[in-house]
């Protein structure tokens, strides 16, 4: 429990999300009807398979090695690795090439992944030094959007630091705190305010994918994040909460309820070339499924299906690629070393 003191916005969030005892993701099942929200894979076996071809787009890319490690970040209900697994099976010369890792914190989530995957020869992690040799792909499929953030405010050319006063176990309030942007810049490596009046990012962000960088640099491979988030160069607060499916007070149901950002890609995008990485994709989900061929999987699979079947595809089909659902909403990036042009023949 959260002693009677002021905590930085991304601590807060941290104990609200994570805390071993009373987090979300350790004591309650976010994902389904039951739950708070709905990811893609869940939507549609679809999407998991567009992820498998992209797959074997990259690896045919990088020159079919005879290793390549695919690292989920964050498993969620295991539903993804297992269509991707499934998918691979009708590509034998390149699934015994692959080992499977899911980097995961949670015990809850690891013990569902287990269950579901337990016929699957896969790795957990909890720290990505873990991962044994070259030519590793990390897919990060709503990943970074669960990750805590700071936020900045700009007042009277002065920045406040939003930070959380904690005053009994169910009544919080919202303070703004001075404070001092240099060190930080310093830290960062670049300047996180300049032309900004809101600032918003997550120090865990940064630190995971300074590491991942690091990898992808020395032992090759790429990043692939799909997420909710903007291109957008101005920043603004997108902090939310979802309780059972409906839009809730972050301050309110701490433990039971998911709380979220939406991804800043524009400065993901900055800082991976920071740290020598190249940008080889960048679009929407959209574009990346229907690329990929999602419609003609979805015609495909139908074909023997009966009318209320046919129904069912494309209606999960239009929630992941209309640009008024998941469509636009979902942006992609894909980082590597090299640039690679990844859905080009």
């Amino acid at each position: 429990m959260l002693d009677k003191k002021v905590y930085t916005l991304d601590k807060f969030l941290s104990y609200a999300l994570y805390d071993k005892k009373d987090g979300y993701y350790e004591n309650k099942i976010p994902f389904g009807a039951k739950g708070d929200y709905i990811t893609s894979p869940t939507v549609s076996i679809l999407f998991s398979e567009m992820i498998s071809i992209f797959i074997i787009i990259f690896w045919k890319k990088i020159g079919s090695p005879k290793n390549l490690n695919i690292v989920e970040m964050g498993g969620g209900n295991g539903e993804m690795i297992f269509q991707i697994y499934k998918s691979l099976k009708n590509f034998p010369k390149i699934l015994k090439n692959c080992k499977f890792y899911i980097y995961e914190n949670s015990k809850l989530l690891k013990k569902i992944q287990k269950k579901k995957l337990k016929k699957i020869q896969i790795k957990w992690i909890d720290s990505l030094s873990k991962i044994n040799g070259k030519n590793n792909l990390f897919i990060a499929n709503e990943f970074f959007d669960a990750l805590p953030i700071k936020q900045f405010k700009r007042k009277n050319n002065k920045w406040l630091e939003t930070k959380i006063k904690v005053k009994n176990k169910k009544n919080f309030e919202i303070i703004e705190v001075l404070s001092n942007m240099s060190n930080l810049n310093k830290k960062l490596g670049f300047d996180l305010f300049s032309n900004q009046n809101f600032v918003e990012y997550s120090p865990l962000e940064i630190k995971i994918l300074k590491k991942i960088s690091k990898i992808i640099y020395n032992k090759n491979g790429g990043l692939l994040i799909i997420d909710y988030g903007f291109f957008e160069n101005n920043m603004k607060n997108t902090l939310q909460s979802l309780y059972k499916h409906k839009s809730n007070n972050f301050l309110m149901n701490i433990g039971e309820a998911d709380i979220t950002h939406h991804v800043n890609f524009n400065l993901i995008e900055k800082f991976a070339k920071k740290n020598k990485l190249q940008v080889s994709l960048k679009t929407n989900q959209k574009n990346f499924l229907t690329s990929l061929g999602i419609k003609y999987r979805a015609e495909q699979i139908s074909k023997k299906l009966s009318f209320s079947g046919k129904t069912d595809v494309f209606y999960r089909l239009d929630r992941l690629i209309n640009e008024n659902k998941m469509g636009n909403l979902f942006k992609v990036i894909f980082l590597t070393k090299t640039k690679l042009n990844i859905l080009e023949s």
